[in-house]
């Protein structure tokens, strides 16, 4: 066990009600928004694909806002955003390093960067979506309103990734051109 993880089990939080699990896992989730902040821009530098490299540029913008969401749910419960690390974050983002890299044909690095990238976005719309469903439970509208803006926000990036590596109608998408490459 590393020293990082014992100092969480002996931090741990009581878990007595749906607001305690709510405040975790709201804290989780701004734990993962800092960390893709972090990783984003080495992402974009990576994407070969102008479409690619924009839309992580402007998911970072959008994974800055998502940030600042959950600052105000944090306000508006009178509650901090520090106690948490997203542990699964960390692992998505290290297996994207992966693909940060590698070397190779640019094209399958690109495919491999919209890999992570959904990989990511899956994790965060199953996040989203549940302490939205908590805040509705709870009666935190605002923070329900939120929630269900970040979530669709993230679900609209996925589409944005899948268009990308499978191309428009009279183009070819990165996973297209991936193949040709052999």
């Amino acid at each position: 066990m590393t020293q990082q993880s014992m100092m969480r089990n002996q931090t741990s939080t009581q878990m007595n009600s749906l607001q305690d699990l709510f405040v975790d896992q709201l804290r989780d989730l701004y734990d993962a928004e800092g960390q893709i902040v972090k990783a984003l821009p080495k992402m974009a530098q990576a994407a070969q694909a102008t479409d690619l490299k924009k839309a992580f540029q402007d998911h970072l913008e959008q994974s800055r806002t998502h940030q600042q969401r959950l600052e105000r749910i944090f306000s508006d419960l009178g509650m901090n955003t520090s106690g948490q690390h997203c542990e699964a974050m960390e692992g998505l983002l290290k297996e994207g390093e992966e693909a940060l890299q590698m070397q190779g044909d640019p094209m399958v690095k690109d495919a491999a960067l919209i890999a992570a990238g959904q990989r990511v976005e899956h994790y965060e719309m199953a996040a989203y979506g549940t302490v939205r469903t908590f805040a509705d439970h709870l009666g935190y509208n605002d923070a329900e309103d939120l929630l269900q803006k970040t979530l669709n926000e993230e679900g609209q990036a996925d589409k944005l990734l899948t268009s990308i590596a499978e191309g428009g109608l009279f183009k070819s998408g990165v996973n297209t051109k991936a193949t040709k490459s052999r």
